[in-house]
């Protein structure tokens, strides 16, 4: 018998046979109907590697500088890290994370606007040079704890300042004394990092507006005697591959004027939900129904009388203090499908809510979707939740964590494998076992 030190912490599922994903997710519900019916997450490696190919596909001038805030599992970690990428840390614990993977001290960048003493002096120790900074007072902080830091000035942007009351990054204006106080402290600023929201509607003024402030502190940090050599676009992208193709489209010909490859810089990219969204899928179980009737006055509309709508309160076993904790950040949450069941393909939909498992008012995961009848048992499938923090999930409820069931099909391995990541030696806290029909 092994002994504990021996087991490996994660099992990587390798599908064989034609087992799909689906198939996967069927046999973990049939496992749950006979135990306590809890939520669990399967995740897709083979997604990653798929998401990394279309990256270097349409958007081959932009390094992927993975955010580890995105998804911190430990097995997505050890896939990006195995296809080369670098990482954006936001604390020691990350750093800490992302070193235990044996990535390089050089691609990794230490970011927040406002960083503890502690985790700055910890990168100092592991010899991580490059930092982000925005205001005068964490660049003396720097300054005093990592004299030998190299800053990423991150630039303040119209599209990110409608999106949020908070004043993140420095103005063009402010820049300036920045980069003199900067010289005078003696640390040394080699670029420019600032951020444009997916959800910006017009990316090509956004993206203008940006990189034509970039261009201006590249050439003030010049004048002043400082080596600019990277520039970091941000962390504006979804997981979707036609959003990428905007952004590259919107970018590609503002680097080439202000940015031409003849230049020398270095251009980073921040591609977290591309990478890791569509690679996980929760599944939770309806614990609790209820039904309203709604009454409203046709007369209003034009009618003769009144009707009655009938509205569906499903409670599941998740909720916004557990997997869904990113609804509380103000992100949306897309409608789930039914885990298959005798579904009629005539079958009628209802409006619906989706509530968690507290009872609590702010507990409400869906406010309204249209969904069959539903009852107390049924599952339901929620796709594209790989960038809600896995590693967080259930951080704040009671309960423990879903467990997350990693899975990589042959085809998908073997491609792992000639782009150099070999699961079934280099991850070390991993297992891999044959799962076929």
């Amino acid at each position: 018998m092994k002994g504990l030190a021996d087991v490996p912490s994660h099992i990587i599922e390798l599908l064989e046979g034609g087992v799909t994903l689906e198939d996967v997710i069927d046999g973990h519900i049939c496992e749950q109907a006979l135990v306590e019916k809890s939520a669990f997450v399967v995740g897709d490696l083979g997604a990653l590697m798929q998401q990394h190919v279309r990256w270097q596909n349409m958007a081959p001038q932009l390094r992927p500088y993975y955010p580890v805030k995105c998804n911190s599992s430990p097995a997505v970690i050890e896939v990006l890290a195995s296809l080369g990428l670098g990482f954006i840390c936001t604390n020691k614990a990350e750093v800490s994370l992302v070193l235990e993977h044996c990535v390089p001290p050089e691609n990794i960048i230490l970011s927040g606007v406002c960083k503890q003493v502690a985790h700055i002096k910890h990168a100092a120790k592991n010899n991580i040079q490059h930092l982000m900074c925005d205001s005068q007072a964490e660049l003396c902080k720097i300054a005093r704890v990592h004299p030998d830091a190299k800053l990423l000035l991150q630039l303040t942007t119209e599209a990110h300042a409608a999106e949020t009351s908070l004043a993140f990054g420095c103005s063009l204006k402010s820049s300036r004394h920045l980069l003199e106080v900067a010289r005078e402290l003696g640390v040394q600023v080699v670029g420019v990092t600032f951020h444009i929201p997916p959800s910006c509607q017009d990316l090509q003024q956004a993206y203008t507006h940006a990189l034509s402030d970039a261009r201006c502190v590249f050439d003030m940090g010049v004048e002043l005697g400082f080596c600019m050599e990277i520039l970091d676009i941000g962390c504006g992208f979804t997981g979707s591959e036609f959003q990428l193709k905007q952004v590259e489209c919107a970018v590609r010909p503002l680097l080439n004027a202000y940015f031409p490859p003849l230049s020398g810089v270095q251009v980073l990219a921040q591609p977290g939900s591309f990478y890791v969204a569509s690679a996980f899928t929760l599944a939770v179980n309806v614990i609790g129904k209820k039904v309203m009737t709604c009454h409203w006055d046709s007369m209003a509309q034009g009618g003769l009388d009144d009707n009655e709508e009938s509205e569906y309160l499903y409670y599941m076993n998740e909720g916004v203090y557990g997997s869904f904790s990113h609804k509380l950040l103000g992100n949306s949450i897309p409608a789930p499908s039914v885990h298959k069941r005798a579904l009629r393909a005539e079958e009628a939909v209802y409006p619906s809510s989706l509530w968690g498992p507290s009872l609590d008012q702010l507990d409400q995961v869906l406010e309204r979707c249209l969904l069959p009848e539903l009852s107390v048992g049924d599952w339901l499938l929620f796709s594209n939740m790989g960038a809600c923090g896995l590693e967080e999930l259930g951080c704040m409820a009671s309960t423990h964590k879903p467990p997350i069931y990693y899975t990589v099909s042959t085809s998908d391995w073997y491609k792992m494998q000639e782009a150099g990541v070999a699961l079934d030696s280099t991850m070390k806290n991993f297992a891999m076992v044959q799962y076929s029909m």
